[in-house]
């Protein structure tokens, strides 16, 4: 378990992620992580969880209607 001290940052309070974290996260200085809520607490992940089920939800149309999207790519 890695311990975070919320620290202030201007008028925002914020927490600076261990270099250990941000490397398990495979996250630099600049990217975007995601903090959502779960059952048993929050997850801060990379992945945009509400982009990856749009994604899936399209992957399954374009499978459906390949015919149709081939046709309309003519």
């Amino acid at each position: 378990m890695i311990s975070l001290k919320l620290t202030q940052i201007g008028n925002s309070t914020g927490v600076v992620l261990p270099k250990e974290a941000l490397e398990k996260l495979r996250v630099t200085k600049g990217d975007t992580i995601y903090l959502t809520e779960t059952p048993d607490g929050f997850r801060i992940t990379p992945y945009n969880t509400e982009f990856e089920q749009q994604m899936s939800v399209a992957r399954e149309i374009m499978k459906k209607r390949r015919a149709v999207l081939r046709e309309l790519a003519k």
